[in-house]
């Protein structure tokens, strides 16, 4: 088959490339190996940066969105004793919103989902310097061939694009910690994200919806989840987010899993007629909440970059991609380290008091809360 652009992974990046490309006109293929309906229950990221948010209306993708999502105008951040907010629209006049990954690409899928090849085997890319093509065996057992005028590779960390890219150069940072997260059929017991130093270690109160609460616990990098149930969970959660006048509200937890933490940026992000976006070319700890929004912005610049070159004929913007793009990754993976560095206990003394003095500063100089809330909300696509 033959289509102009070939797309390797159907998570929410690809999905939202394909949809951003067939606004315009311009075609394309999107294979993916798991089942479509393993990709609509992945539960992943749940914050949307201003700009994402504002990307998927812009491109029909808002009426769920806007009638089930949650807007939020700032977080909290704790240490013992104290809580405080850091509020964004006081500081940069926008917000963020509580809308699941899971959402996202059931919207996307509503109207893409006819582009997917779900359930395919022994993708393999053929070169992609100068005559891209794409092989698999489909859902059938049978071998199928993708022609196209330019490959995406959004098939994440372990897919098969980004070792197609020759000299790549990779900066990784695995941490010591990971995060313990479970999906709590409760409503929040907070009205917006709280961010918990503790001595025991980090915790975070997040949500999904109204009735739905997500909650998080850093624990060691190799822990056995089979070591905690379901009251050690909530017993740990009541004690590291713990505040006097409040309470934490606990109720069956529906889903539970532990997450590594980890910083990766590979780079180049293109080679010839291939291009990567998302995490098959930088992964970030979730701390920051910048994950599925930088795939985004990826999209979003190398979407118009498409767009200019099959409307227009121009190369320019396809050329300079990957540097565009790699600045603004390189922002989102510094602030991500940043907000992980503050609030996540390594047992070191001298760690914990300059993470208790960096956690006053931000909650009491405008400067640093803006810092903050400026990088939360969302830097440009474009830096």
């Amino acid at each position: 088959m033959r289509t102009q652009v070939a797309i390797v992974g159907a998570g929410p990046a690809g999905l939202l490339l394909s949809h951003l490309l067939s606004l315009r006109g311009v075609e394309s293929v999107v294979v993916e190996n798991r089942s479509r309906a393993y990709v609509e229950a992945r539960i992943r990221a749940g914050v949307l940066e201003q700009d994402t948010v504002d990307l998927l209306i812009d491109s029909g993708l808002g009426d769920r969105l806007k009638s089930v999502g949650l807007r939020h105008d700032g977080v909290y951040l704790q240490w013992p004793g104290e809580r405080h907010r850091i509020d964004f629209q006081a500081l940069t006049g926008r917000s963020v919103w509580i809308y699941g990954q899971t959402e996202v690409v059931k919207d996307l899928l509503a109207v893409r989902g006819d582009a997917v090849h779900f359930e395919v085997s022994e993708t393999a890319l053929h070169d992609p310097g100068s005559r891209p093509s794409v092989s698999f065996v489909d859902a059938d057992g049978v071998r199928q061939v993708v022609e196209a005028d330019f490959v995406v590779g959004a098939d994440g960390f372990h897919g098969v694009s980004r070792a197609h890219v020759p000299g790549s150069r990779t900066w990784e940072r695995d941490y010591p910690y990971g995060w313990l997260g479970v999906l709590a059929e409760v409503p929040p017991s907070t009205d917006e994200l709280i961010y918990a130093w503790h001595p025991r270690g980090f915790a975070m109160h997040s949500m999904r919806s109204p009735s739905l609460s997500r909650l998080y616990l850093q624990v060691d990098r190799g822990e056995d989840i089979g070591n905690w149930s379901d009251d050690r969970v909530w017993t740990e959660l009541s004690t590291r987010l713990a505040l006097d006048g409040w309470t934490l509200q606990t109720g069956p937890i529906v889903d539970k899993g532990i997450t590594p933490m980890r910083s990766f940026v590979s780079a180049p992000m293109h080679h010839g007629r291939l291009f990567l976006v998302g995490d098959a070319a930088h992964i970030v700890p979730p701390t920051g909440a910048k994950g599925l929004n930088l795939a985004v912005a990826d999209v979003a610049v190398l979407s118009r970059a498409l767009i200019a070159f099959f409307t227009e004929g121009r190369s320019d913007l396809l050329e300079t991609y990957g540097e565009r793009a790699l600045r603004r990754v390189w922002r989102c993976t510094h602030f991500s380290w940043w907000m992980t560095s503050m609030l996540h206990v390594t047992g070191d003394d001298l760690d914990r008091e300059l993470q208790l003095s960096q956690l006053r500063y931000v909650c009491s100089s405008t400067a640093a809360a803006t810092s903050l809330a400026e990088n939360y909300v969302g830097l440009p696509h474009e830096l």
